[in-house]
């Protein structure tokens, strides 16, 4: 093999290992809030203190707040490595096309010393024009959502009180029996039509906002804290990280907002395929029967989880991945220094 894909390979690991442990983590921590999301939406009660009465009288709350935490630690996780590892791949092969790449010369930041293109980013990951990075993302996350779909549908019935699954074996047998291979990708074409703009939307707002972020900071930075000439100039950790939490914040509630219509669609026919054959008699049953609201339903909760696991999941990769290069740029030195 040679060096150039040796060196490709390491760090598309390097990519899916980040992708996959900010994924996991951010999946068990906030499990409940997708629990009473998935609850909320699951009828037209609408209410969320009838969904956490329901979870209380559990016979043990803690293991009923974390219900499905299992298959929603799997598909998260590894979709997170899935749809990181793609977009970053999608992201460097854009990066060489013109209209998709960022202009350094349409879009310079001044820093404090007035230099054009010169402040600090928060960030390692290549640089794309708006339209790049929303092609980007919804490409990343079609496909990396279309992988993980069967894991998906389990585990949204496995969170619901509709099915009583005793485990997620017997949740595979049961929707295999009952619905075929069809079944396991219940909720796809809602599934992808909210995914898509999410992701595009999302990676759009999320590099905006760390443009613009960054700029702030270099604009602020007092002449002993400015990169040295010929320095990297990528700033310092707390502060990319802080960077890169609020941006995934703002970025991840907006793009909720904009998307729940759909969430709440693919929740239906995820949990009652017979009632809700498709994404569209599903939308205009919910609507004529419990008003437009009930597209609405779990917006609060999962704009809460959006928010926070999206800001969890690319600030711990981000900062994953800015190691991972320093360890790639010592080895590279070594290795031009042994020749």
């Amino acid at each position: 093999m040679s060096d150039g894909s040796r060196k490709t390979t390491t760090k598309s690991t390097s990519h899916f290992a980040a992708g996959l442990g900010s994924g996991v983590l951010s999946a068990v921590l906030l499990q409940p809030i997708d629990l009473l999301k998935t609850r909320v939406q699951q009828s037209g009660s609408h209410s969320l203190s009838a969904a956490i009465a329901d979870i209380r009288a559990a016979p043990h709350i803690i293991p009923a707040l974390w219900r499905g935490a299992v298959p929603s630690a799997l598909r998260t996780g590894f979709g997170s490595a899935i749809y990181f590892t793609s977009l970053n791949a999608i992201r460097e092969n854009a990066a060489r096309i013109p209209f998709l790449a960022l202009s350094s010369i349409s879009t310079p930041i001044a820093t404090s010393t007035g230099a054009a293109g010169t402040s600090r980013h928060s960030s390692s990951l290549p640089k794309l024009s708006n339209t790049g990075n929303l092609l980007a993302g919804a490409v990343a996350r079609s496909f990396a959502g279309f992988i993980l779909m069967p894991l998906t549908v389990l585990k949204v019935r496995y969170e619901s009180s509709f099915y009583r699954y005793s485990s997620l074996i017997g949740a595979a047998r049961d929707i295999a029996g009952r619905e075929g291979l069809r079944g396991f990708f219940a909720g796809f074409g809602a599934t992808a039509i909210r995914d898509a703009p999410y992701a595009g939307l999302y990676v759009l707002f999320y590099e905006q906002s760390k443009r613009r972020l960054s700029s702030l900071y270099g604009t602020s930075a007092s002449p002993e804290t400015q990169p040295l000439p010929g320095s990297d100039k990528k700033m310092g950790v707390s502060r990319a990280a802080s960077i890169n939490f609020a941006s995934a914040m703002v970025s991840g509630v907006v793009c909720s907002i904009i998307s729940n219509p759909f969430d709440a669609v693919k929740t239906r026919i995820q949990l009652q395929p017979d009632g809700y054959r498709n994404m569209v008699h599903a939308t205009r049953r919910m609507v004529s029967e419990e008003g437009f609201r009930a597209l609405w339903d779990g917006l609060a909760l999962r704009m809460s989880r959006k928010a926070l696991s999206s800001a969890l999941a690319w600030t711990v990769y981000e900062e994953l991945i800015r190691r991972a290069e320093v360890t790639w740029s010592s080895s590279g030195g070594k290795a031009r220094s042994n020749l």
